[in-house]
């Protein structure tokens, strides 16, 4: 889909059938995926695996379509202070990473949570040991995936808004004796957007990589959740866009899909209106884009929309 052969794909939905999700990211030129693998609003976990999964494995594989990502659910919080909801978190990102290979996931992405107001040094500490208490209820292996860590557009709390909180982030699991390998991240460029980077400028690109390689090793990162934004940079508001059609526009958006030490991440699309068409819109343009064509405009009602209604999970796990 790239012109460089770079990984490229979109958060798709399970809803209407597992083996639809596979052929229709193939269909819009998909070579990585993210999903769902269950209900991102709810703490209960099914019991058994969906009855598509194998083959939805198995299409994926044949379309050559990877890696593939599961985006573990939006209430996990291993940051806070409140010991209920963060053991809830703990069990439930486990979930998903024990279910991960059944979908043959490389990854599963988290958000790196809030703090609740206890303080950005008590809230990486707390998301630190429950790294720990989560990889120590998933077995280790070369079919195992890597815990993918997301930054924060900084609102409520959160932290992993700069490249050097990640850093900080990925200290503190050190420092508990968690292998490298095991802990990844993911910049969202909304996010990153949000918290100040101004990705419009694309020697701001160029900051943003030499200071993620410098904290954590350039290797660690993994994904890039590819997001326009609808908000003013610095806003800490997370509002994502059609690629190219918000603040960050065309320029930043090359400088990201064309640096040379991103060749290696997959590049995940999260914007609006994925189950309307739009996810074979946004990939066409990341690739026009990436290529340094033109692309259209887009009609006032798409830069309107409020956001993606795709992100489902089979109907079957629904609460």
């Amino acid at each position: 889909m790239l012109p460089d052969g770079r990984r490229i794909g979109a958060h798709l939905p399970l809803g209407g059938g597992m083996l639809k999700a596979a052929d229709r990211a193939h269909e819009i030129g998909a070579t990585a995926i993210q999903i769902f693998g269950d209900n991102p609003t709810a703490w209960r976990r099914r019991t058994d695996p969906p009855t598509e999964q194998a083959a939805f494995r198995e299409r994926l594989a044949a379309h050559g379509i990877g890696p593939i990502a599961i985006h573990a659910a939006y209430l996990i919080n291993l940051a806070g202070p409140d010991e209920s909801f963060f053991e809830k978190s703990v069990d439930v990102l486990a979930r998903e990473l024990r279910t991960a290979p059944g979908f043959g996931a490389r990854y599963v992405n988290v958000h790196t949570g809030s703090h609740r107001d206890a303080g950005l040094e008590t809230g990486i500490e707390r998301l630190a040991d429950g790294v720990v208490r989560v990889l120590d209820q998933v077995e280790s292996g070369p079919d195992a995936a890597t815990l993918v860590l997301e930054n924060s557009a900084g609102g409520g709390f959160g932290l992993g808004v700069t490249v050097e909180e990640l850093a900080d982030i990925a200290d503190a699991i050190a420092r508990r004796g968690v292998p490298a390998d095991r802990v990844a991240f993911c910049l969202d460029t909304a996010h990153l957007w949000a918290a100040g980077y101004r990705l419009s400028d694309p020697d701001e690109v160029d900051v943003i990589v030499d200071a993620f390689d410098r904290g954590l090793g350039i290797d660690r990162l993994v994904m890039v959740h590819l997001n326009d934004s609808k908000s003013e940079v610095g806003s800490r508001l997370d509002r994502h866009q059609h690629v190219g059609a918000g603040g960050i526009g065309e320029a930043g958006m090359r400088a990201l899909l064309s640096h040379p030490r991103l060749a290696h991440v997959a590049y995940l699309l999260e914007t609006p209106g994925m189950d309307e068409g739009y996810d074979a819109i946004n990939l066409a343009r990341a690739a026009a884009i990436a290529a340094g064509e033109p692309v259209e405009l887009l009609p006032p009602e798409a830069l309107n929309m409020r956001g993606s209604r795709a992100r489902s999970a089979p109907p079957a796990e629904r609460d």
